[in-house]
């Protein structure tokens, strides 16, 4: 097992396409997003050696914390955006009209095609406690210049988690695969999303596709991953890390005293290497300039948020260098 902490560097001369198991525990590392949203989320990917699992390119946690979240308007192209709700209440709005409250339980898959804008308001004026992942899965060329879309699903799929000591655990179908069972969500690439629980004292087996590549974050509790190969050894995963289990995995196994709960993000491994800048997914520097720009000139093809005026989140400077493609580099 390799132990990566978030200011650790690879080498860009040893990019590489994985091939085969990993066992990377990677830090997440705290992002105060300060302005009007006076936020700090904790963010597991991209990591500067992996910047993508099969599709999903981003992963935040905002939580758990007391907050008044106000996120003004604000756009995307290129991407899904994956909200899994833990506490509290956030009011999402969008350009297609969308207007809905995000609670736990439900899945809210915001795809945002050639460009959309949203914003993110918690539900009352006062502070109050939240906790959620957002993720992001970058869309395939077939699909990140098209229309852009909303959806929630209040009713997910489950798969039982067969116990290899204890009680059985189980697992919510979010997005995507899991052990045949699929989510009734929209995908556009071969993935998987999950929620696992392990019940305390309990060992359970998490079925995987070989084929993809894994990840693993804990959001509670603190979760033992016995030796996974020969060579290999034990991890103890808690809440400030990803693990990256890479290809060629048929299952992995959890054991939790206490209990636990974790996301798992996988899929096949991306058809390209992305451009990735501020809340943008594409494959060139110009195409995020051209973005950028028609953000700034307030153009048409993002729209106005349902019931907001002229609030927005400007974009940031773009850096004084070319963007480039990001490449995995372990």
């Amino acid at each position: 097992m390799t132990r990566l902490g978030a200011s650790d560097t690879v080498d860009l001369e040893t990019a590489v396409d994985c091939d085969g198991p990993r066992a990377l525990l990677l830090e997440a590392r705290e992002v105060p997003l300060g302005g009007v949203r006076a936020m700090s989320v904790h963010r597991s990917l991209p990591q500067r050696e992996l910047p993508l699992v099969g599709a999903w390119c981003f992963l935040d946690r905002f939580g758990p914390q007391t907050t008044r979240m106000r996120v003004e308007p604000h756009p995307h192209i290129g991407l899904q955006t994956v909200t899994w709700p833990y506490l509290g209440e956030v009011r999402h709005r969008d350009t297609l009209g969308s207007d809905v409250v995000v609670r736990r339980g439900a899945l809210n898959l915001m795809t945002s095609g050639a460009g959309i804008a949203h914003s993110e308001y918690s539900v009352g004026e006062d502070a109050t406690p939240l906790d959620a992942l957002q993720l992001w899965v970058a869309l395939p060329e077939s699909r990140r210049h098209g229309a852009p879309a909303f959806e929630q699903h209040a009713v997910l799929p489950a798969v039982a988690l067969d116990a290899a000591a204890g009680e059985p655990g189980s697992a919510t179908v979010v997005l995507g695969e899991l052990a045949g069972v699929a989510s009734p969500a929209t995908v556009y690439t071969p993935i998987v999303g999950a929620e696992l629980v392990v019940p305390a004292g309990s060992t359970v087996r998490v079925p995987l596709n070989p084929a993809w590549e894994h990840a693993l974050v804990a959001v509670h509790g603190e979760v033992a991953v016995p030796a996974l190969a020969a060579g290999e050894s034990s991890i103890e995963l808690d809440t400030a890390h990803l693990l990256y289990l890479g290809l060629h995995r048929a299952s992995v196994e959890l054991t939790s005293a206490e209990g636990a709960t974790l996301f798992l993000m996988g899929g096949e491994p991306f058809e390209d290497d992305i451009v990735m800048w501020w809340n943008f997914v594409g494959r060139t520097h110009e195409e995020i300039v051209e973005a950028r720009e028609a953000w700034e000139s307030d153009s048409p093809r993002f729209g106005h948020v349902v019931d907001h005026g002229d609030e927005r989140i400007p974009a940031p400077p773009l850096p004084a260098v070319r963007l480039t493609r990001r490449r995995r580099r372990l």
